[in-house]
């Protein structure tokens, strides 16, 4: 395997304070990779740092190679790296189809196979999707730019047990097919039974990684993110 995406002590700063304090992790080609942590500890802002919307003060992001730490977000994605936000967000106004549409036709039904909701909802608009849908076309709408990897910010946040167990479905076989992931995620029970590797965040450091299994295994973990 070779190295997709590596992070070298990255430190960000934004919203009057320090956010990220030395943060290293990385990704190889066809992982899937989580990130755990309470409410607060960095994980939405490494993934906003990686995908360009904020810059690190220091250390280095490189991706596939090259140092894209200093990249606006924009061309952070015509270089392959793509981010699936929280909270679902799609063009309400817009069809299913319309939607899939804006970045080209040539995964249509690559992404209908995926997703096969959608596909029968393809002239429905996004705004009467269901919780789970929209997520389902967010991501969606970022495999539709052919990303070398994809960054998922809590993808089950909001959503019902069934409508995550859906959705976690769709990543599982996303993987299955060579996608390269990068998730921060609350639902660390489910996280951990889907990734290859996991890291732990608290208060913007990485405190603890290893496989997802060392991690599972882990006292600490088990009894403040798996409720064991």
């Amino acid at each position: 395997m070779s190295t997709v995406l590596s992070v070298d002590g990255v430190s960000t700063r934004h919203g009057g304070g320090l956010k990220l304090a030395n943060v290293s992790l990385h990704v190889e080609e066809g992982e899937l990779v989580c990130i755990l942590g309470a409410n607060g500890a960095g994980k939405t802002s490494l993934l906003s740092t990686i995908a360009g919307m904020y810059r690190p003060l220091v250390g280095h992001i490189r991706f596939l190679g090259r140092d894209i730490g200093g990249l606006v977000a924009h061309k952070v994605v015509h270089s392959g790296l793509v981010l699936a936000p929280q909270n679902h967000p799609v063009f309400e106004s817009l069809t299913v189809m319309e939607c899939l549409s804006m970045q080209g036709r040539t995964r249509l039904e690559e992404v209908f196979e995926l997703f096969p909701n959608l596909s029968s909802r393809r002239r429905q608009r996004a705004g009467t999707l269901s919780g789970g849908e929209r997520q389902m076309l967010s991501m969606a709408q970022s495999l539709m730019l052919t990303p070398k990897l994809c960054l998922l910010d809590e993808p089950s946040s909001g959503l019902a047990p069934l409508i995550v167990h859906e959705v976690f479905e769709s990543i599982r076989k996303l993987v299955a097919k060579g996608l390269t992931v990068l998730m921060v995620e609350q639902n660390a029970t489910a996280a951990l039974k889907l990734a290859h590797r996991a890291y732990v965040m608290e208060h913007g450091r990485i405190t603890l990684e290893g496989s997802a299994s060392e991690i599972a295994a882990n006292d600490r973990v088990r009894k403040a993110y798996l409720g064991l």
